[in-house]
């Protein structure tokens, strides 16, 4: 492999590479930056996101500047306003020390009015978002009929993203006689129409197969019930402490409603889509790159450009449609030769994706398992007593306090201490996993149903008590707000909690009979909004029939009855959403769309069959129905 200081780059250059501490190029920069040197013909380069593009054609277009020159001399366009970002970062970097040069990035979201200041100053590179720039054009800010390089980068995502037309507008207003350089992850029908159409005799670089995922990323795949997904994304993520990731989703809700179900459940993530302001994008990312939040839960177009280091986990919750979105967004991890997971969490019906996914992608999909609780818990300690041990100690912060805490446990043998210690540390995690059921779907049952692992509602509260509750949807309940309520006043997890029935004015809830009376005394004197609230045993029980008070209280009417054994928020042993205390749920905490009566869409409605966007902790993911209502993509 060679160094930069052979590939011909000028003095200045090379001082801001070592700045950097850039000193070996990757494969796609030692091919492609010779030839787009020496070459005067148009070059297409195929590489994979994280693999070095923007050097391979930064700093070619970095050689051919004049920086005494004040007109535009090159344009970059980019799909996504992080990744104009990114880039306009980098080409700064990378001209550190060649005196003159200015980069402007334009794209939407930010003041259009800075950013023609910024071009009216003087710009001898445009990096721009196809949407902004034609605006820029259109107010006759622009003039590219200096321009000498033009680099398409991401073009396949471009297409995808419906920017033909803009491109096509745009190239129209440069030279004929200009280089154009087309970066892609894939070679797609429609990036090679773009190139041919736009693109003299062009030479062709690949590094590695086209259209195939990078080598550093190991591609896994878990199989579970669909209802189980969000179950089974946060048992992947407590098994791995160290974990670092981008979850994507297909839709900007669907997005939000995961971000919020996962922080409600105790983990550190945000969302980034297109409703977010350019600040608030900002915002997201800022925290994400200070590892604040160790989840990134992003839709395929706002990931676009995210150039973020050591991210471990790209895990993908709904399947991409095409091969090349799935190829960008397994791209965000194994990012400059590290090793990195791309995990698809998917249902018996996907199999067939992720074959297909391996013959256009030629790489392997690996199965693994959904970790169980044992798992969870021995990683969950692995990487405590790891930290442990990185400890320092400030003893002189903490010399009023040692010698007492050395006398009180001086009788403890070190085994003994170890013990205490391991019990108070853990045994929360021990409880909250002890009973962690199989997920895991048999792939080699017919039917592929894992229903025979899992017992039923009914069989875990076989002697279930239902309870009766004088609040309901007139009050802002929901079965999710209803779960945590409860569970804040009487401080018992949700998994002791199992169906609801939330009417109008009254609720009932079905408690595990061990902590029935618990849950009863919890509300004595409690009150909701200043009036008072009322609960008591109700008759009828799990087992059928219409519930209703053991005594007195609500007799309006409210619909039809509730008959045990069906629908509703199924509870039990590691299902809970919210936990006592202030902990994390557990593995069947709420993410659902809710399917309760109600007319209208049939995916999203409380008891009133009114909308509502996101069901809180209310049992499991599934499905959206098979025709949803269209959704802008972003």
């Amino acid at each position: 492999m060679s160094s930069f200081e052979a590939l011909g780059l000028r003095a200045e250059t090379l001082r801001s590479l070592a700045d950097i501490g850039f000193t070996t190029p990757t494969p796609v920069q030692e091919q492609a930056i010779p030839l787009l040197l020496r070459s005067e013909k148009d070059v297409v380069a195929l590489a994979q996101t994280g693999t070095g593009k923007t050097a391979a054609f930064g700093l070619p277009m970095l050689e051919y500047l004049d920086p005494q020159d004040r007109t535009i001399q090159s344009l970059v366009l980019a799909p996504t306003r992080e990744l104009c970002v990114q880039i306009a970062k980098d080409l700064e970097r990378f001209s550190a020390h060649l005196k003159g040069t200015r980069i402007v990035a334009v794209y939407g979201g930010a003041s259009i009015r800075d950013q023609i200041r910024d071009i009216q100053r003087g710009a001898q590179i445009i990096v721009a978002t196809p949407g902004r720039l034609l605006d820029l054009i259109g107010r006759e800010v622009l003039d590219l009929s200096t321009v000498d390089v033009v680099v398409l980068d991401e073009a396949d995502e471009m297409l995808n993203m419906g920017f033909q037309e803009d491109l096509t507008e745009i190239l129209e207003k440069t030279p004929e006689d200009k280089r154009t350089w087309l970066f892609s992850a894939t070679m797609s029908s429609e990036v090679r129409r773009i190139a041919k159409r736009y693109m003299r005799a062009f030479e062709e670089v690949a590094v590695g197969p086209v259209n195939s995922a990078a080598a550093a990323i190991q591609h896994q795949y878990a199989v579970v019930q669909s209802k189980d997904r969000y179950a089974a994304l946060k048992r992947f993520i407590d098994a791995d402490p160290e974990l670092f990731g981008i979850v994507f989703c297909r839709t900007k809700h669907e997005t939000q409603d995961l971000a919020t179900a996962l922080v409600k459940d105790g983990y550190n993530a945000d969302a980034i889509h297109g409703d977010l302001s350019q600040a608030q994008r900002d915002h997201v990312m800022g925290r994400y790159r200070a590892r604040t939040i160790r989840l990134l839960i992003a839709t395929d177009v706002a990931a676009r450009g995210i150039d973020v280091k050591d991210v471990t986990h790209v895990f993908h919750f709904d399947l991409p449609g095409e091969a090349e979105n799935y190829t960008h967004r397994s791209g965000r991890t194994g990012r400059a030769g590290r090793a990195g997971i791309s995990l698809s969490i998917i249902g018996v019906r996907d199999m067939n994706k992720i074959r297909q996914l391996e013959r256009v992608l030629k790489t392997h999909f690996t199965y693994v398992r959904v970790p169980g609780g044992a798992e969870i818990v021995k990683q969950q300690v692995k990487a405590y007593m790891h930290r442990l041990k990185s400890v320092e100690v400030d003893t002189e912060s903490l010399e009023d306090l040692l010698p007492e805490a050395r006398a009180e446990l001086n009788g403890f043998t070190k085994e003994e201490l170890i013990d205490r210690f391991m019990s108070h540390a853990f045994n929360r995690i021990i409880d909250q996993h002890r009973n962690a059921f199989d997920m895991n779907v048999d792939m080699s049952r017919k039917d592929h149903s894992a229903r025979a692992e899992r017992p039923s509602s009914l069989e875990r509260f076989s002697t279930g008590r239902q309870m009766f509750i004088n609040l309901g949807t007139a009050d802002g309940f929901d079965k999710g707000k209803m779960l945590g309520y409860i569970c804040g006043i009487s401080g018992i997890s949700g998994e002791f909690i199992g169906r609801m029935l939330i009417k109008d004015v009254y609720s009932f809830v079905d408690i595990e009979p061990d902590h029935f009376e618990q849950v009863l005394n919890a509300f004595n004197n409690a009150n909701y909004k200043g009036r008072s609230v009322r609960v008591d045993a109700a008759a009828g029980g799990s087992k059928g029939g219409e519930p209703r008070p053991s005594s007195g209280g609500y007799r309006g009417g409210g619909g039809g009855g509730y008959k045990g054994g069906g629908g509703g928020y199924r509870g039990g042993q590691d299902r809970g959403g919210y936990q006592g205390g202030g902990a994390r749920g557990g593995d069947q905490g709420g993410y659902r769309p809710d399917r309760s009566a109600g007319g209208g869409h049939p995916g999203n409605r409380d008891d009133r069959g009114g909308a509502r966007s996101f069901p809180k902790k209310e049992g499991y993911y599934e499905p959206k129905p098979k025709f949803p209502k269209k959704e802008r993509k972003g």
